[in-house]
């Protein structure tokens, strides 16, 4: 016969979730989970289900970890109390375009290339052009991207950033030549650290993100 597990201890009384509902704010149930555990509890196994995975996690996939129902909005709202958890530690909690996950804040990077010496991927000024034109007016076709930039653009950059995870074919465009359509990926804004295309800064500005990116995402 197959031994049950015992149920994770209960701590105190629970910790009361602050709610302001006239401000659309959710409101969590201080027992959310029947008795079971309690909220700061269950926020550990949202923790370590976090810090033991190396790709962001999206909420439809942490939801798992509750044995009731919980909805979007208060499993979203959970995760914010997490991250403000964190806060004023050298690893943050971050919702990117594919999910949640921790990182290593920005400036902890110098310490942590002393044990783990890395050299980021340098790309060339037209591969980054060329990401930042497809950004910026996708979905384009190469001649899109001929037309911004005013030269040729070789097979080269596009499959350098297709290999990166960056861009990938998303369909044609219904003209002789059905030449392909080209736009970024998830994979990009998880490197960038990003939810949306809406969060990118200035055309001016992407040279910057982008290295900042390729260095944290080496």
């Amino acid at each position: 016969m197959s031994e049950q597990a015992d149920p994770l201890p209960q701590s105190d009384a629970p910790l009361p979730v602050e709610t302001e509902s006239s401000q659309g704010e959710v409101s969590i149930p201080v027992d959310l989970f029947g008795g079971k555990m309690n909220t700061e509890q269950f926020k550990h196994v949202l923790e370590a289900a976090l810090l033991t995975t190396t790709e962001p996690l999206p909420v439809a996939e942490l939801k798992k970890l509750s044995d009731v129902s919980l909805d979007n909005r208060q499993m979203e709202a959970l995760l914010e109390e997490l991250a403000q958890d964190w806060q004023g530690r050298g690893v943050e909690l971050t919702r990117v375009a594919s999910g949640w996950r921790f990182r290593a804040k920005p400036e902890m990077q110098q310490y942590l290339d002393l044990l783990n010496p890395q050299k980021p991927p340098r790309y060339s000024r037209a591969v980054l052009e060329t990401l930042a034109i497809i950004a910026y007016h996708q979905p384009v076709t190469r001649g899109d991207i001929e037309e911004i930039r005013g030269v040729a653009v070789s097979s080269q950059i596009l499959k350098t950033l297709e290999a990166r995870g960056w861009v990938e074919v998303v369909g044609t465009r219904d003209t002789p030549g059905k030449p392909e359509l080209f736009a970024t990926t998830k994979q990009m804004l998880d490197d960038l650290n990003l939810r949306a295309l809406q969060e990118l800064p200035a055309l001016e500005e992407i040279g910057a993100l982008l290295e900042q990116g390729t260095t944290a995402a080496a």
